[in-house]
This record gives structure tokens, C-alpha cells and sequence, in this order.
């Protein structure tokens, strides 16, 4: 299955100016990461991305830059507002605090696929929607 785009951010928590959320959108462009604020100290970002289209999730790749935890929700537009998201994959480390402390190994790519991480709890499987929560490394640790 082709991978399919995110239209739009619908929220986010927070952003650097040099490093805005709007990065997310065309991940093969020379802009960089999405980064929380600076002199956001909270340690957690969180976004919600809105999709080309309502399609099965086989697989996520995620590419990482500072981050110590991930958890992704997924929804449908359809839904009421006051129905949650549900959990295609739960929180996932992708530092280890040694890691983390020591300032290493703050990049990469992981890879979830169906039938391990990807599986959402919704028995539907098409959305369209997605929520990414995101712990960053060492300042809530």
C-alpha cells in the first residue's frame, strides 16, 4: 500500500519558530524536524493530523529526533467529539534514558507495522485521523 499524505495539522501543543509543525506536512523537504518551543519546559508535545483520505494503517514509519516516548491514537472525522481517539500504538520508547541523559543516539527511523504495534482498538479499520503524543527526552525524566 502507498503511503498516504497528512493534509493538514488540525492541533498541536507547540512549536519552535525554526522548527515549525508544519515540517510534519512534506517530510522529504529540507525544513527539518517539528521541535517544541524552547522555552516550552513541559517536555510533551502532542498533534493531531488530519489525513488525504480514510485508509486501513498497515504500517507507520516515524522518524525521531529528540524523542524518548510516542504513543499514536487514531480517529475518524465522522466520529462525535466526545469520542475518543483510539490506540494504534501504545507508548513506545525510542531512547533509553542512558540515551537520553547522554544526548545519544537522538535520531532515527522506526518502523511499526500490523500484526505487532498496529493494530487499533476501534474494529474499524479505516481513519483518517491521527493523534501523535510524544514525551521528549531528559527534561521530564
Amino acid at each position: 500500500m502507498a503511503p498516504v499524505k497528512i493534509s493538514h495539522v488540525v492541533s498541536f501543543s507547540s512549536q519552535d519558530p525554526r522548527y515549525p509543525v508544519e515540517n510534519l506536512l512534506n517530510p522529504d523537504s529540507q525544513g527539518g524536524p517539528w521541535l517544541s518551543c524552547p522555552k516550552d519546559k513541559s517536555g510533551q508535545l502532542k498533534v493531531e493530523l488530519q489525513l488525504e483520505r480514510a485508509v486501513p494503517i498497515g504500517y507507520i514509519d516515524v522518524g525521531n529526533c529528540g524523542c524518548a516516548f510516542l504513543q499514536i491514537d487514531v480517529g475518524r472525522s465522522s466520529w462525535s467529539l466526545d469520542r475518543p481517539f483510539v490506540t494504534l500504538l501504545p507508548a513506545t520508547m525510542l531512547m533509553s534514558l542512558a540515551d537520553s541523559k547522554q544526548g545519544k543516539n537522538r535520531s532515527g527511523v522506526r518502523m511499526f507495522k500490523d500484526g505487532k504495534e498496529g493494530k487499533s482498538e476501534n474494529g474499524e479499520r479505516e481513519n483518517e485521523k491521527e493523534s501523535c503524543s510524544i514525551i521528549e527526552g531528559c527534561k521530564s525524566w
